[in-house]
């Protein structure tokens, strides 16, 4: 990579502050069916799919015939909660400001469904993606690559010169298939270092030619 063609954002934890989010509805509906909900919970379930997190619910409540209506509850209170506005993470919109000036495409990529994706665009103070690329929109969601193979199709982009940035190790495993360079900025699960990959403790006072400098090195 001399240049990356394009940047593609995970979503949940990595652009947007919405895993307190999760915590709170995952938390919320398992206390309603008489069941506690712990950080591990949380981390078994971060980045996806939504039904993963229907069935752990399922699981801890022992009502398993109530997967799938977990995980429709999951997205109605989550696009709910995020419509009135979440925060970006630190150092992220500096970052999308300054890869905006210099007219690389971004885009949004998250495993999230329809609704909690566009309830977040809506809410946030300013939308720097060109397209979102949501759960709903492809066959298989991270950590398949199809995700990210899709988003560098509608760039017209080669993925092999684009880079990904996630926190979760789902996502990262999506960025990896795909063929990208990665970002890894992990939180509750441990990213293990690979060729391509970047770990970073967060994205505060990252610039592109930082990224550039490490993944031409």
């Amino acid at each position: 990579m001399i240049f990356p063609q394009a940047f593609f954002f995970d979503m949940d934890g990595l652009s947007v502050d919405t895993e307190p989010l999760w915590l709170q509805t995952e938390i919320e509906l398992a206390n309603e069916y008489g069941a506690d909900w712990s950080l591990a919970d949380q981390a078994h379930c971060l980045g996806g799919p939504m039904s993963k997190v229907g069935i752990h619910l399922a699981n801890k409540t022992n009502r398993p015939d109530l997967a799938e209506w977990f995980s429709e509850e999951m997205v109605s209170r989550m696009a709910q909660r995020c419509v009135t506005g979440v925060g970006f993470m630190p150092g992220v919109e500096s970052l999308l400001d300054e890869i905006s000036s210099l007219d690389i495409p971004i885009a949004l990529v998250s495993a999230s469904p329809r609704p909690i994706v566009d309830a977040v665009l809506n809410g946030l103070s300013k939308n720097f993606y060109r397209f979102s690329i949501s759960a709903s929109d492809v066959t298989r969601s991270k950590p398949f690559p199809d995700p990210y193979l899709v988003a560098a199709q509608k760039f017209n982009v080669e993925i092999s010169e684009c880079i990904v940035l996630e926190d979760s190790a789902t996502g990262v495993a999506s960025g990896t298939a795909a063929g990208a360079y990665v970002v890894a900025v992990p939180h509750l699960v441990p990213i293990e270092e690979a060729p391509r990959r970047l770990i970073l403790k967060s994205l505060d006072n990252v610039s592109v030619s930082f990224l550039v400098e490490k993944f031409n090195r």
